[in-house]
């Protein structure tokens, strides 16, 4: 089996700041023509700004497709991104950032359900770093993963964010917000 998630492009890093959202600014990093980043303030493991290349314009590709893919995200008509993608991370960080794609919007997991999905039950504490270093957070939903007793633990971009995407999504699932089919994120790495 290939691994779902491709392996960065090797293209020219560069990265843009989508400051009008409700979380707060989003820096996005693109390396060629996939996302290959997307980062809040105060992140933890945010990596150092001189990584994400020079400045480009929010309207320059690929940059504006995810821009207008976030907005309508934040405005509820979407439920589902489809952009190419190009996380940085080992073989198995990878196959967890896709699983996680597999949630469906405004739906959970637990970390050791997503761990028995990836037929590895007993690598919870492993998924959950995965999970916590996730590079392009809200687009690959690593919010959509609580504790064992359905408290929201761990979340790189601080757990009131967790808490805000989470009960917006809870109140977006459903048709008065145009939900689309949650399986076209896969679409994301295909």
């Amino acid at each position: 089996m290939s691994d779902p998630v491709p392996t960065p492009t090797g293209g020219e890093r560069c990265h843009a700041v989508l400051t009008d959202t409700p979380y707060g600014p989003l820096t996005l990093v693109a390396e060629g023509e996939a996302l290959a980043g997307l980062y809040m303030t105060d992140q933890r493991h945010r990596p150092p700004q001189e990584s994400f290349g020079p400045p480009e314009d929010l309207e320059s590709p690929p940059f504006a497709a995810a821009v207008q893919q976030l907005r309508a995200y934040f405005d509820g008509a979407l439920t589902a991104f489809d952009l190419p993608l190009a996380p940085r991370g080992t073989p198995f960080q990878r196959r967890v950032w896709a699983a996680l794609c597999d949630i469906p919007y405004g739906g959970t997991l637990s970390y050791g359900q997503l761990a028995a999905r990836l037929g590895r039950p007993s690598a919870a504490r492993a998924v959950g770093l995965a999970n916590g270093k996730n590079p392009i957070g809200i687009i690959i939903p690593c919010h959509r993963v609580i504790g064992a007793s359905g408290s929201l633990t761990g979340y790189g971009g601080g757990l009131d964010r967790k808490r805000r995407l989470l009960d917006f999504e809870r109140g977006g699932a459903g048709e008065e917000r145009g939900t689309e089919d949650p399986g076209g994120q896969q679409a994301l790495f295909g």
